[in-house]
């Protein structure tokens, strides 16, 4: 499924087939999430505020799409053993004061926005293969294209509806109850 989606996220240190191919169908498409910090929460990885008075904290969501978080923890552990930037920024964060929890949380963190900009590269790539322009081209659009050529081949969606719709609702009956204005004539 990795090899034939074209993805490139196994380049990512950590990431085997197996977390690739998670990735892959848990997140689906990825243009639903709009940035990094809509991507974050929904793997869970978005901190969540805990200060009491003047002691600021922070703890683990345990919202978010816990699947993907397994993923990215498998990923993150990967790193700290391996001589790999994330696990030098993991321990750095040991070396600043933090707990274990503190420091793998922000190492995955960092790990759900590197696999985010890579499927939105992915994705990127994949719209350039498929239509020769990026995620913004548009129908029929092409390099020569221009304002004064004809109109792109509009599809059935794209064109417009048939003119306003025809009233549906029978007029209502006449009522049997009298009016003010008749009330007063019949009494007057």
């Amino acid at each position: 499924m990795v090899v034939a989606s074209q993805s490139r996220l196994m380049d990512l240190r950590g990431v085997g087939p197996l977390v690739a191919a998670r990735v892959l169908v848990e997140v689906g498409n990825i243009a639903r999430f709009a940035d990094r910090n809509r991507f974050a929460p929904w793997t869970g990885t978005a901190p969540l505020v805990a200060s009491s008075g003047e002691q600021v904290r922070h703890r683990l969501s345990r919202a978010g799409n816990r699947r993907m978080n397994h993923m990215l923890h498998i990923v993150g552990t990967t790193q700290i053993r391996l001589d790999t930037p994330g696990g030098a920024y993991y321990r750095r964060n040991l070396a600043d004061g933090k707990t274990r929890m503190e420091a793998m949380r922000g190492l995955k963190r960092r790990i759900s926005d590197a696999v985010y900009r890579q499927l939105v590269a992915d994705a990127r790539a994949a719209d350039i293969e498929e239509f020769g322009t990026g995620p913004g081209g548009h129908c029929g659009a092409t390099h020569q294209s221009s304002a004064v050529d004809l109109p792109p081949h509009i599809d059935t969606s794209d064109q417009p509806l048939p003119g306003p719709a025809k009233p549906t609702l029978q007029p209502s009956p006449p009522s049997r109850k009298p009016t003010a204005k008749q009330s007063l004539e019949r009494a007057g």
